[in-house]
């Protein structure tokens, strides 16, 4: 398996730093309002790299944090009267929904920031002892210039980097990408604040939002672990400063593996409520899209690569899903006598899916390989006994533990209409065609539809935007 190192630049083979054991961190959510679907890019892309490597066998522990405070969580909850803890827990819960609805597997720890204070205050206590701090107006601020692999993962010259001056001492975590400051790992109460403080040897105030990744990765996976995911905008000054202050209180390498999703695009551009075209997740589905054509248009594009999401889009992806949908169908309905050249298909289908996957996590490339063999199985469906059908369906299976996109909702099929299709196969048989016809139209103002099969029928329920579910009676 090979996975693209930011911090290398370059395609590396993946070894794990424990035998077959993986200790993953990904970046979580700032739960300040609903997530967008820009994040949810994010949070797909480190789903499909942890599915996958169970996949191949290995035991990952998955650790994702929450942020519930920084600028923009105490802002907020004092925009709207709240208090920071019920603020922050509605929109985490509302996060975790989310989570859920696609399909995303939870991770193994969810440390909250604010309950893990203590990490962060031990960490910067460490990092004074080792001379990597000055403070401020009570505040406490690491030194770059005492660092000296600062900037390494985004590519940053430390030489070329202007000195701080005053600028550093602005009480923000928002930076522009070319700002080259000293950045905060303990903030000193602000009146901006409110009663938003915690008390410390340090003084009265809160953490760094940098501070905060480190101390809670480092708390559950060790100060050496193996994966870093999060989206390309985090790499600085966010990762930048992770690594300094990590590497820089510990004295050993902090991560092996760093992979950074590339942005998501909406319409060919960058996503803004000012531009209309600023979609949560929640805004896509009260449309009536379903969450896995979603997650199947988050994975359609490798995840370094620019992804423009378009809202039309998402048509051709219930198109795509469909085709699973009916073969699935046929599968549960094959009744054939056999046909061996399942087995070859089955044998490159899997061997088309984890090179694609090996190759850097192309899941592009490793549903092309799941298209071909849909077509190909296709052509024999019907001839495959039972047993063989089995054997395909539970391939396909396999495949979706990684994808999450496949198997369609089961839903039951009300009995009217079961009877109304017996009744509709009956005629068939009796070539009364224009009953069959006047059925036909009664089973599709409830919503389903039937197809014919060599042996049966199929009914499938019509669902919004071509995805429909499918049932053998």
């Amino acid at each position: 398996m090979k996975i693209y190192n930011t911090l290398s630049r370059k395609i590396e083979d993946f070894h794990s730093i424990d035998d077959r054991k993986v200790k993953m961190y990904s970046c979580g959510p700032t739960v300040y309002g609903y997530a967008h679907i820009g994040n949810f890019r994010a949070f797909v892309f480190a789903d499909i790299l942890k599915r996958y490597l169970r996949y191949r066998g290995y035991r990952v522990f998955h650790v994702m944090n929450i942020t519930d405070v920084d600028d923009k969580t105490i802002k907020n909850s004092m925009k709207e009267g709240k208090t920071l803890h019920d603020f922050t827990r509605f929109y985490e819960n509302a996060f975790l929904e989310d989570l859920k609805s696609l399909s995303i597997d939870m991770p193994d720890k969810m440390p909250r920031a604010t309950e893990h204070v203590a990490d962060m205050l031990a960490l910067v206590e460490q990092l004074t002892r080792k001379k990597h701090t000055y403070r401020q107006n009570g505040s406490v601020y690491f030194r770059i210039s005492s660092f000296k692999g600062y900037g390494k993962l985004a590519g940053l010259d430390r030489q070329k980097l202007r000195e701080n001056a005053d600028g550093r001492l602005v009480d923000s975590d928002e930076y522009e990408k070319e700002d080259a400051r000293d950045f905060a790992l303990w903030k000193a109460c602000s009146p901006d604040d409110g009663d938003i403080h915690w008390e410390s040897p340090i003084g009265k105030g809160r953490p760094g939002w940098h501070i905060e990744c480190s101390a809670m990765s480092m708390k559950y996976l060790g100060e050496h672990f193996d994966i870093h995911t999060g989206g390309i905008d985090l790499c600085f000054p966010h990762h930048t400063n992770e690594i300094a202050q990590s590497e820089a209180a510990t004295g050993k390498k902090f991560v092996n593996y760093w992979l950074h999703n590339e942005h998501l695009i909406v319409n060919g551009q960058k996503m803004a409520k000012s531009a209309g075209n600023y979609f949560t997740l929640r805004d896509l589905l009260d449309k009536g899209h379903l969450p896995r054509m979603i997650r199947y248009e988050l994975l359609s594009a490798h995840y370094r690569q620019k992804l423009d999401f378009r809202e039309k889009d998402l048509s051709e992806a219930a198109a795509n899903l469909q085709r699973f949908d009916e073969l699935f169908a046929k599968l549960d309905a094959a009744k054939g006598k056999g046909n061996s050249a399942f087995r070859k298909l089955i044998d490159e289908a899997r061997n088309g899916f984890e090179s694609a996957m090996d190759n850097d996590l192309n899941t592009a490339g490793a549903l092309n390989a799941l298209f071909v063999f849909v077509r190909e199985i296709n052509k024999i469906v019907e001839e495959l006994s039972k047993e063989e059908a089995a054997q395909v369906k539970a391939v396909l299976l396999d495949f979706d533990s990684v994808l999450c996109v496949l198997k369609q909702e089961q839903i039951t099929v009300p009995q009217d209409v079961i009877d109304l299709a017996e009744e509709r196969k009956q005629a068939r048989e009796k070539k009364d065609w224009k009953r069959s016809d006047e059925l036909r139209d009664e089973i599709k103002r409830k919503g389903y539809m039937v197809d014919d099969t060599k042996q049966d029928y199929i009914i499938k329920k019509i669902r919004g935007f071509l995805v429909q579910a499918w049932f053998q009676t």
